[in-house]
């Protein structure tokens, strides 16, 4: 195998930012010290981990749910912007659609070393929480229905986004956990008795937390006040559209160590304003900003993981290490990865994104090898 380093640049680790030639040797990270083999200044520069996005739906102009070319464009995108490993997020369709695009996303994902599964969101959602998603295919838990959802997708489903006030809708949680699947409470209504019971059932995530949820009250603290006794990870999309930097920053507070940063990213993203479709609505995105056209609504984002990390740091007031660790280790962690991905340490995938001072993206290697021509 070949060795070489990165030398001369702040390197973030999850403990914090230290000086220290970043040692690659093949498709891994062999230490952070001393250089060894062909160098390669990176002064004035930052090296952080490959960013892991728990929870998006395309890029460049594609979805995800419209076959394997499109979401091969769409983790391109994403991957420009240092996205090394993500989930591939479906949403809501009708049933016999939906086992179809699995199967297709799971094929694609079992040949993509990028993709580390996949993401359903829905159908099994609360109507009155259901943000963009299609009510007309919206369903009541169906633990069948669900069995045939995880076997199309053979063994590549990681995550599953569920309203568990819905009846059955514990016992779906149950199941997933059963099959080795994450239960994400989400688009949902449950307040923070149900909830709570959820999470101690075995869900272990909050989708986007705060949207497609009911409010935090003081009288019933919901999903967000049960996901923080219960210690679970919570999503964010930090795009300043979907939450304030003040909300990022409670999150922070009473979630420390399990924010994960993610995008929600529609097909939009790095792609020109204009009219897009997001499942059975038309979406039009103007500044960078996609909402339904019929009501408005929010309907995903055209973020990149890149730009959620550099918010977290100038807007949200997050330390280079918590915005890193938010977008790379506390997902690598949930989903069991993270002795492979996840951070800058030893042993681990080098999966690297090099940016300037500013968090601006400068290159990003993944497996030890960059992904298109640019060079710091």
């Amino acid at each position: 195998m070949t060795t070489w380093s990165l030398t001369g640049g702040r390197v973030v680790t999850p403990d914090g930012v230290v000086d220290g030639a970043v040692v690659i040797d093949g498709e891994h990270i062999a230490r952070i010290g001393v250089a060894e083999g062909e160098i390669l200044d990176v002064t004035g520069r930052l090296v952080l981990p490959g960013f892991i996005d728990l929870h998006v739906h395309g890029g460049g102009g594609a979805t995800f749910d419209d076959g394997a070319a499109s979401i091969a464009t769409g983790l391109a995108t994403h991957r420009a912007n240092g996205t090394t490993r993500s989930l591939v997020s479906l949403v809501t369709a009708p049933a016999a659609q939906m086992l179809g695009t699995i199967g297709v996303a799971a094929e694609f994902a079992a040949g993509h070393p990028g993709v580390l599964g996949l993401h359903l969101e829905g159908p099994f959602l609360s109507v009155d929480r259901r943000g963009v998603h299609d009510p007309a295919s919206l369903l009541m838990p169906d633990p069948a229905l669900l069995q045939r959802f995880l076997q199309a997708g053979a063994g590549q489903v990681a995550v599953v986004t569920l309203a568990p006030e819905l009846p059955g809708g514990l016992d779906l949680v149950r199941q997933l956990v059963a099959a080795g699947v994450h239960a994400a409470v989400g688009h949902s209504d449950a307040g923070y008795d149900v909830a709570r019971q959820a999470f101690a059932a075995g869900a272990d995530l909050v989708t986007h937390a705060f949207n497609g949820m009911r409010p935090l009250h003081h009288r019933d603290p919901s999903i967000i006040g049960a996901a923080m006794d219960a210690g679970v990870v919570l999503e964010a999309i930090n795009d300043g559209v979907h939450l304030h930097p003040a909300t990022v920053r409670l999150l922070r507070s009473i979630a420390p160590g399990r924010v994960a940063l993610i995008t929600d990213a529609m097909g939009a993203t790095c792609s020109a304003d204009g009219m897009y479709k997001l499942g059975a609505f038309d979406v039009r995105v103007a500044g960078g900003e996609a909402r339904l056209v019929s009501d408005g609504t929010i309907a995903g984002s055209t973020l990149t993981m890149a730009v959620a990390v550099q918010r977290a740091v100038q807007q949200v007031g997050l330390s280079l290490v918590e915005a890193a660790n938010a977008a790379s280790l506390v997902p690598a962690t949930l989903l069991g990865v993270d002795d492979r991905f996840g951070s800058v340490r030893p042993g681990r995938a080098a999966d690297l994104v090099i940016t300037d001072a500013e968090l601006n993206v400068q290159a990003v290697l993944q497996d030890g090898a960059w992904v298109d021509d640019r060079r710091p």
